[in-house]
């Protein structure tokens, strides 16, 4: 896929009509895919990642409202048009207070057509999406639309100057995505310090955000710039923010409001310019409920919040974060082992992982060094878990709504490989096309191009 074009899924019933909408968007430049149902639509998005979504509103099975609710719920930010012959101004009106971007009368009119698109793209996508480059998320491994509907959201707001809450659990990632705002943000180009609050003794806390001079106290034996002025020009990643000291939480209230610090022994303020980004795994509204930490601080870090997802969450990953790890410790272990067993990988996807990415990678590690076959046995795996992984949910004890997404992943997860796939699904091949072509879904869309 082309990641320089923009990208536009065309929803509708009516083939003729898709076929000539088709030909005027595809002539206008951008790229297309196109699609006869809302469910196909559904399917079709992991795979596509498309920029805007033109449906129209009256179609069998799911109509256009209900496409819209689907894909507002799993991606807020992409926009939708509605195109429909059967539409009132209150149809329009409802449509845009839930959230629509456009509303289209048919028949169509091409012009009209193409600028609400480009307007749409426009607004939903910075430029720096729309060239292709890549570079400020390179460390994030990910094939989720979770994961991918984050990211974009995280891009976006790297542009302003808003102060980013992260919160998550232990090892899914905090720091990394912090990373990554900063690299997408217009201050790329300055220092990224990041910094554990959880690792600063108690009185050493003031010298270490805002410096000290020389003599300001015992040991004080030379000047110290502090973390914040060390990050001048850049940003600054308070991790584990849920652990700072209170008394020196309103010290950083007051340097976030007025953009001013005083080192500890100065008798002057210095100015400084950073960009906050905080994270912690803890539930920092428990901790204002107790007392123990300042709504006011809370609501000038919390400006915009991103809440990565458990591994748990995004098993389409696992596969590929294994490989990733196994790939990238190959340079300290050397090249001898190349891969997992089926049995090994299977096991890797079932696993809960309670410890999120930062397990997955130690539990590679240790098997990358203990392994002394090409192929990574299960056995290792399972040592290195020290526990039985638990059954991939099989597809009789999925609720319904959840069924589409679970194929989905699944043929992620195997490259499109329906034979691996009906093997996870504990399904014959028969029974799992057969809900493939329920849900709209084509494996050969999941295959990655040679």
């Amino acid at each position: 896929m082309n990641e320089s074009r923009k990208r536009v899924l065309l929803v509708d019933d009516d083939p003729d009509l898709l076929r000539l909408l088709a030909l005027r968007l595809t002539a206008a430049g951008f790229e297309l895919d196109t699609v006869g149902s809302g469910v196909a639509a559904l399917s079709r998005m992991a795979i596509f990642r498309p920029h805007v979504v033109v449906t129209d509103l009256r179609m069998d099975g799911m109509d256009g409202m209900a496409l819209f609710d689907a894909l507002h719920e799993q991606y807020p930010t992409l926009p939708i048009i509605i195109m429909t012959a059967h539409g009132t101004i209150s149809d329009a009106v409802n449509a845009t207070k839930r959230g629509v971007f456009g509303f289209l009368s048919k028949p169509v009119d091409k012009n009209e057509l193409v600028k609400q698109v480009n307007d749409a793209i426009r607004i939903g996508h910075t430029s720096e999406t729309m060239n292709g480059s890549e570079d400020w998320r390179a460390r994030i491994i990910t094939q989720s639309p979770v994961m991918e509907e984050l990211l974009s959201q995280a891009h976006r707001v790297a542009q302003s100057k808003a102060s980013v809450f992260i919160g998550g659990e232990s090892g899914t990632g905090k720091e990394l995505l912090a990373r990554a705002i900063h690299e997408a943000s217009g201050r790329r180009d300055g220092p990224f310090i990041a910094v554990n609050c959880s690792a600063i003794p108690e009185n050493l806390f003031e010298s270490e955000l805002f410096g000290h001079r020389k003599g300001a106290f015992t040991g004080a034996t030379r000047d110290h710039e502090g973390l914040f002025r060390a990050a001048h020009g850049g940003t600054l990643f308070l991790d584990e923010i849920g652990d700072m000291p209170k008394s020196i939480q309103v010290k950083l209230l007051r340097a976030l409001q007025e953009m001013k610090v005083r080192p500890v022994g100065a008798t002057q303020d210095e100015e400084v310019d950073v960009r906050i980004i905080s994270a912690t795994h803890t539930d920092l509204d428990k901790a204002m409920q107790e007392g123990s930490f300042r709504e006011d601080l809370y609501y000038r870090l919390n400006v915009v919040t991103f809440l990565l997802p458990q591994l748990a969450q995004r098993r389409e990953d696992i596969s590929l974060l294994a490989t990733y790890f196994l790939r990238e410790l190959s340079e300290g272990y050397g090249d001898r082992v190349k891969g997992f067993s089926p049995e090994a990988m299977e096991c890797l996807v079932n696993f809960e992982w309670p410890g999120n990415v930062r397990q997955l990678r130690n539990v590679v590690e240790q098997s990358v060094a203990l392994s002394t076959t090409p192929l990574i046995p299960v056995t290792l795996i399972q040592r290195a878990l020290r526990d039985e992984p638990t059954s991939f949910l099989s597809l009789q004890e999925a609720r319904e709504q959840f069924e589409r997404n679970y194929l989905i992943r699944l043929l992620q997860m195997t490259n499109g490989n329906v034979t691996q796939a009906s093997k996870l699904a504990k399904r014959n091949r028969t029974e799992f096309y057969r809900l493939l072509s329920r849900h709209g879904m084509d494996p050969s869309l999941f295959k990655t191009p040679i």
